[in-house]
């Protein structure tokens, strides 16, 4: 199977570059993972489609402002950070540029001193771990001196940074936003749970894979990285109840996706968990754990459209991203979203 084989033309005018001003109102395509048919919606409308008894999975990681930039403390050469996870001990792993300049020891200062990385070991592809030096509280620090980091096809800037977390964002660790989650308001939910769907949350903290290419010719020798997942013991409970008594599981983008789909492949049945996860979703596997899937349009090429093609055919998908190209839906983070079921 070919990396090739997910390619589509994309229209790059259709890359959305800010967020719609009122989150729900975005556009909702309904794919029938059966039939191939497509319907057009408003997000809002996306109650219609939920039914009393079903699950809705939503991931409720916060994204941190991990973009960095700051000077060699020997040279003053400008470095960028992305922080991408935390590892221990103060030791966070990055994404760092220009990575040839940082060897081990090397200091990189921010904020005239106010937080310092030391450069404890250097890793292929960019990566380096940093052990972070600093007084007081990293998140406060970070709030003052890192940017959030945006994906690299968005030139806007962000006027309200809160545009690029969910309504729900909780647990403190992401490098990016789990996007599918950020057409969701607090009404719209409200609204959802008074149908009778539950509404549950589980976390995985995006990190380097939403931010690496996929760079072999065969699918099968892609490499996911690791990102850390964590589903409690209360919503593996009612998760299983959905399951026993015919509801459906319906996944908040492709990171509740891989989470639920870790555990079951795991254990066979929803249980408490946390850890590490580096599953690769392509066609040929076979869903364990979700019925539906609420995903935003991807970009060519990427293990994201990769995700989606198993759940549905990949002549589908392909066909779906072309009439959403023909009828002008918005792409990529800020985009408009698909509901397929």
């Amino acid at each position: 199977m070919k990396v090739e084989d997910f390619d589509y033309p994309l229209d790059e005018t259709l890359i959305a570059q800010t967020p719609i001003p009122k989150r729900d109102e975005s556009r909702l395509m309904i794919l029938n993972r059966k039939t191939g048919e497509i319907e057009h919606q408003k997000f809002y409308n996306i109650i219609e489609y939920l039914h009393e008894g079903d699950a809705l999975v939503l991931n409720d990681t916060k994204v941190i402002p991990a973009r960095l930039i700051g000077v060699k403390e020997d040279t003053k050469a400008t470095i960028e950070l992305l922080l991408l996870n935390d590892i221990g001990n103060n030791v966070w792993t990055s994404l760092t540029k220009p990575a040839k300049r940082v060897k081990v020891g090397t200091i990189v200062s921010f904020g005239d001193g106010l937080l310092k990385a030391k450069c404890v070991k250097v890793l292929d592809d960019g990566i380096r771990h940093f052990e972070l030096i600093y007084d007081g509280i990293l998140m406060e620090i970070l709030d003052k001196l890192g940017n959030t980091p945006l994906p690299p096809y968005i030139h806007e800037q962000l006027n309200d940074k809160d545009r690029y977390q969910t309504v729900y964002a909780k647990n403190v660790g992401s490098a990016a936003a789990p996007t599918a989650g950020l057409h969701f308001t607090e009404e719209l939910l409200e609204k959802i749970k008074a149908r009778g769907v539950k509404v549950l949350f589980i976390t995985l903290h995006v990190g380097l894979g939403t931010f690496r290419p996929v760079m072999v010719s065969d699918v099968k020798e892609h490499h996911m990285h690791s990102e850390y997942y964590s589903l409690s013991k209360e919503v593996a409970m009612e998760l299983n109840k959905v399951k026993e008594q015919g509801g459906r599981i319906i996944a908040v983008g492709t990171t509740s996706t891989r989470t639920l789909e870790t555990v079951m492949t795991k254990y066979h049945r929803f249980q408490e968990a946390s850890g590490l996860t580096d599953i690769f979703i392509y066609p040929g596997y076979e869903y364990k754990a979700i019925d539906g899937l609420i995903t935003n349009f991807h970009l060519p090429k990427s293990t994201l459209i990769m995700l989606v093609s198993a759940f549905a055919k990949k002549e589908y998908i392909i066909n779906a991203y072309m009439v959403a190209q023909k009828e002008r839906y918005r792409f990529f983070s800020f985009g408009d979203a698909m509901l397929i079921i």
